[in-house]
């Protein structure tokens, strides 16, 4: 299979080296923290462009097959066979629609693709020259920036038909991306600006704004920055889309940062060709977390799922890495549950996708992930009553709970049976000098040994006994006979208690005096 890029429009897809690139490390990166790429997905050759469907599947432009693959990635594997779309496919979309648009650099088109059926839809549609990335814009419809055009075509997704003229922007414009303003910002790496276009009108806005060198991809934060990934100078740009001016000093990342994408939690990921990582950083303060993630061999664009793991294209390694991060828990509901088994809980947190779950060991059963990753629900094991840490793994890594969920033991009702006490009148004589009361689990029907009984009359305590193995409790009535005749009988109590397997019910009884 071809390690090197197949496209015959080479220029879309390589750029010349710098002289002061050669040998270059980005000095960006502090180890802070070190995350890694767990695990990489066969696809076509040279893939591109990555897009995310309404089902959460990943759809990958494979530029050197000229087909588009398919990404599950609630299993991290592909699914059905590749596409074929046009010569040269690089970065694509999927449309609020539903429909990937995926523009075919080396055939001036662009494919358009059914993702509930993965099917083509229509004839391919003529674009300008060299399509390079499709974005979509409010209205239904969407950009597609021409590279060597130097313009930007919009497409009507409703109709898949061109609507106007082409909008002149900047030279060998590449990436796009719209602002909750509703302008889209246009990176154009021949000119080193961005063009910003108001898409309520098809217009441009203003004079380009100056980036980095080889500006190539943009994306948008949560915070409504434009963060602008420039190849040619190792760093990213801000621009504050509400006046369209850069905000602060670049973000130097890796070598040749040619992709970018911001996760909804404001975390962003540049993909580094030259240097095989990918560089996060955080759009809240514009500083880089850890140390780069080594990922395949030239990644060039990323992409962030629902779920929050990150895929990264590897255009010379012919797949797809998959950086999944350690899982973090918040809560788990219920907290407790029988020593049985059984409780259905239901544990929230991030970066859940692909858990297992256990109970001081034990696993859970029935083990179910939302599509975002942030809440799971298992069924707890047998385990040994009290607390017990609960566990959560994914290919990220392990997270616990300590003493996150209690097992309680079963209540059972108790009942105690007193037997009279015998006695003659006159004069007073003891027949049966013991009092006993049985005190059986109403659960079980069985016998309950070593619990305490307590015997008394009225509110005089006369004594405790504990219960023998037919549970059997007995309390000698020789002293107190004159007392238990006086009142009429006595009284047997059990407060409550546990055994191994049950936690015991209160019960009591009254015994009246019977003469022989």
């Amino acid at each position: 299979m071809s390690t090197q890029v197949q496209s015959p429009m080479q220029e879309l897809l390589q750029t010349a080296a710098l002289p002061s690139q050669a040998g270059q490390v980005s000095q960006a990166a502090v180890p802070a923290n070190i995350f890694l790429a767990v695990t990489s997905i066969p696809v076509g050759n040279n893939p591109v462009g990555l897009a995310i469907a309404p089902s959460s599947d990943l759809y990958v432009a494979n530029s050197g097959s000229a087909n588009v693959s398919v990404i599950n990635t609630i299993t991290d594997t592909v699914i059905g066979a590749p596409i074929g779309v046009g010569g040269t496919p690089v970065w694509l979309t999927v449309a609020p629609n539903g429909n990937a648009y995926v523009p075919n650099s080396g055939s001036n088109t662009v494919s358009v693709i059914d993702t509930t059926t993965n099917t083509i839809v229509g004839a391919p549609i003529a674009v300008g020259n060299q399509p390079a990335v499709v974005a979509a814009v409010p209205g239904g419809r969407v950009y597609v920036t021409n590279f060597a055009g130097n313009t930007v075509t919009v497409i009507d997704t409703a109709t898949n038909t061109v609507i106007g003229a082409p909008i002149a922007v900047g030279a060998q414009p590449v990436g796009v991306a719209v602002a909750p303003n509703g302008n889209a910002y246009v990176t154009n790496r021949g000119s080193n600006t961005v063009t910003v276009i108001d898409t309520a009108t098809d217009t441009v806005i203003g004079a380009p704004i100056p980036v980095g060198a080889q500006p190539n991809f943009v994306a948008i934060a949560p915070n409504g920055n434009a963060y602008v990934a420039n190849i040619g100078s190792n760093n990213v740009t801000v621009i504050n889309t509400i006046s369209n001016t850069v905000v602060g000093a670049p973000i130097a990342v890796g070598n040749q940062p040619w992709g970018i994408a911001v996760g909804a939690d404001g975390i962003a990921y540049t993909a580094n060709r030259a240097a095989n990582s990918v560089t996060v950083f955080d759009t809240a303060t514009n500083t880089v977390v850890g140390a780069p993630i080594p990922v395949g061999a030239g990644p060039i664009a990323v992409t962030v799922a629902p779920n929050n793991k990150v895929y990264v294209s590897n255009i010379n390694g012919n797949n797809v890495s998959v950086i999944q991060f350690d899982p973090t828990l918040t809560s788990i509901n219920p907290t407790q549950g029988p020593i049985t088994g059984g409780t259905v809980v239901t544990i929230t947190g991030t970066n859940l996708t692909g858990a297992s779950v256990d109970f001081d060991g034990n696993p859970a059963t029935g083990v179910t992930v939302n599509a975002a990753g942030t809440q799971l629900t298992a069924i707890t094991p047998p385990g040994a009553a009290g607390p017990v840490t609960v566990t959560v793994t994914t290919p990220g890594g392990s997270a616990g709970l300590v003493n996150g969920f209690t097992y309680l033991l079963p209540v059972h009702a108790t009942s105690l049976t007193a037997t009279p006490a015998l006695a003659k009148l006159f004069p007073p004589h003891v027949y049966f000098p013991f009092l006993t009361a049985t005190l059986t689990d109403q659960v079980t029907g069985l016998p309950v040994p070593g619990q305490t009984i307590i015997f008394k009359i009225g509110s005089n305590l006369l004594g405790t006994a504990t219960t023998d193995a037919q549970g059997v409790a007995r309390f000698n009535e020789t002293l107190i006979l004159t007392l238990i005749l006086a009142n009429g009988g006595y009284d047997a109590e059990f407060a409550g208690g546990s055994t191994g397997s049950a936690i015991l019910s209160p019960s009591s009884d009254h015994a009246g005096v019977i003469e022989p």
